[in-house]
């Protein structure tokens, strides 16, 4: 058997319906923004494999220093121990996100990172005697797929099989200039109740890369801060480098209490989560009462191989040629915005620094299981280049390696395929 027939006897792939699934393409090595098959194909890799290979495939500086690690310390229990990577890496960290971020809990995944979060939310309250158990959320929200990650995300067909096991949340459109006087009023009249605003900042990626405006959300930001809510900003997406800046927050004028990593924190070189938080959440957790301990663990808590590619990739990110990239990026993307807003099956172009989406005209609904988007998964496929359409919501996501001639090939092979269809 091939690659593909002994994956297909032996393995369960993500958001896929196995019974249909028949291009399940056998991958043998990454280099840059390339990924090669077993038969010698290669693929231009637009959307950094789910956004998170920052620096491109192989990158032979992390790989090297995950290498030097390995012979080293490849684990230790992070309970009552530390080691010298997870230090490094918090200071780190803490240096370039907001100032009243303090802490670092480490967990194992974007969903993960969430999940700490939430739970610091509500024991904060519990430790101080609080009833403050409900929990502020936007609509179309996605914050991982574990239960208490989905519950904090829209309601929808990914969610609904699971529909009355999901705590309640109370749901609140994004803000906009039109809408928040209405949004501060409702929060009002239920903050007394509310623990925490957990939201996507500017972009809310799986929803289809929705995205809204940074004083809109500054603004929300600081009426929750008056009325004593926790805010926990999700930048597991949009955190290093995506929006143009290093995180989200750069484009704020509020900090948030508690902040979520993971996806580009390690390179996409292997699985990290994050959960950052400010000194004041952290005190509340500090006493001689056992009770009022953060219980929560994960086996691979701060592995100190995954705190080293995460080490490696950062010190990419902030080299001069690497934000040159990343500012290359975000203008050609906006050449190609003018080119796509003139395209008669185009409409809602959208980009926030490296990442660019538009929606395909389509006699569809605009949703994830717009049947056009399979079509065009396939077409890109036989062109050589990775995109995943959510539906007729068409993205792009590059690696920061990518060349302004590879981007230039990719959006001519764009409007090639859209004039086909």
């Amino acid at each position: 058997m091939n690659l593909s027939e002994r994956d297909r006897a032996v393995n369960w792939h993500p958001y896929t319906q196995m019974k249909t699934a028949h291009d399940i393409i056998p991958i043998v090595r990454g280099e840059g923004i390339y990924l090669f098959d077993d038969k010698g194909n290669k693929y231009m890799d637009a959307v950094s494999s789910w956004w998170v290979t920052l620096h491109g495939h192989a990158h032979p500086h992390i790989a090297k220093r995950v290498s030097e690690q390995l012979h080293t310390l490849e684990q230790v229990i992070f309970a009552g121990f530390t080691h010298e990577p997870a230090v490094q890496l918090s200071e780190n960290l803490l240096k370039i996100i907001p100032e009243n971020q303090k802490k670092v809990f480490y967990s194992d995944n974007g969903s993960t990172a969430v999940e700490v979060a939430l739970k610091m939310c509500i024991q904060y309250a519990h430790n101080q005697n609080h009833k403050k158990t409900k929990i502020l959320a936007l609509n179309n929200a996605y914050h991982g797929d574990t239960f208490g990650a989905m519950s904090v995300s829209g309601r929808s067909a990914w969610t609904q099989p699971f529909g009355e096991m999901l705590f309640e949340v109370v749901f609140i459109d994004v803000p906009t200039a039109k809408n928040l006087k209405g949004l501060k009023e409702y929060i009002q009249n239920i903050s007394e109740e509310i623990a925490c605003f957990i939201y996507e900042p500017l972009i809310q990626g799986a929803a289809g890369m929705l995205m809204y405006q940074p004083e809109d959300l500054s603004e929300l930001m600081k009426f929750c801060r008056e009325q004593k809510i926790l805010m926990i900003q999700d930048e597991v997406f949009t955190g290093f480098g995506r929006t143009g800046k290093l995180f989200a927050a750069d484009h704020l004028s509020e900090q948030p209490d508690i902040m979520c990593f993971s996806k580009g924190l390690t390179g996409g070189t292997m699985p990290m989560g994050i959960t950052s938080c400010s000194q004041e959440i952290f005190d509340v957790f500090l006493s001689d009462d056992q009770y009022k301990t953060l219980f929560h663990g994960h086996s691979f808590t701060a592995n100190p191989l995954a705190c080293i590619a995460a080490l490696a990739s950062m010190e990419l990110l902030l080299k001069k040629d690497t934000l040159q990239c990343i500012d290359l990026i975000a203008k050609k993307h906006s050449e190609f915005v003018t080119v796509l807003e003139h395209h008669p099956k185009v409409e809602k172009v959208r980009q926030t620094g490296t990442i660019l989406a538009w929606e395909i005209i389509s006699s569809q609904k605009t949703s994830y299981f717009n049947d056009i988007g399979k079509l065009l998964y396939k077409e890109f496929v036989k062109r050589g280049i990775i995109l995943r359409p959510l539906g007729n919501v068409m993205y792009l996501v590059p690696p920061y390696c990518i060349t302004a001639e590879e981007l230039n090939l990719i959006y001519r092979h764009i409007i090639e395929v859209l004039d086909c269809f």
